[in-house]
């Protein structure tokens, strides 16, 4: 996909968000290019997230909290995905960073989870040991988007 004189995929390449990562995934790159978001590997994480998300508050009976954590932890893949399909490199990275920002919201609701005993001390820090190693990669990347592709 051509941006502004620049083609889209050059700077998602093999990286997935890190240099030296080949972990694409489902097979669909094309000589190192990324042909779709779902070859992202911050976007595979963030589905993880999501879905280790939902499991650890399946039982939890606080809707308020469930919904609200549920919700962000969505929001990282699907900006990541958003601002993919937008088409340009500024947008992308925009959605990037809202991306980033659910993150941190997951990460705040996994401590409050914890305090209010929804979850474990280990549901917690798990969820939130990702959601910041996922956070870490969306800033890496947005650095190479930024820099790269501006």
């Amino acid at each position: 996909m051509e941006l502004g004189g620049k083609n889209m995929e050059a700077g998602t390449e093999r990286m997935g968000c890190e240099a030296g990562n080949t972990e694409l995934g489902n097979g669909s790159v094309s000589q190192g290019k990324i042909v779709r978001f779902e070859d992202l590997r911050v976007w595979q994480l963030a589905v993880d997230l999501a879905a280790k998300v939902y499991d650890a508050f399946t039982p939890c009976r606080d809707f308020t909290l469930k919904d609200q954590i549920q919700r962000a932890a969505i929001s990282v893949s699907s900006n990541i995905a958003e601002g993919y399909e937008r088409g340009s490199n500024r947008e992308f990275v925009h959605f990037l960073y809202y991306a980033k920002g659910s993150c941190g919201e997951v990460r705040s609701q996994a401590h409050l989870a914890r305090r209010l005993k929804f979850l474990t001390d280990i549901q917690a820090e798990q969820l939130i040991v990702d959601a910041r190693t996922l956070s870490g990669k969306l800033g890496s990347f947005i650095k190479v988007r930024e820099t790269r592709f501006s």
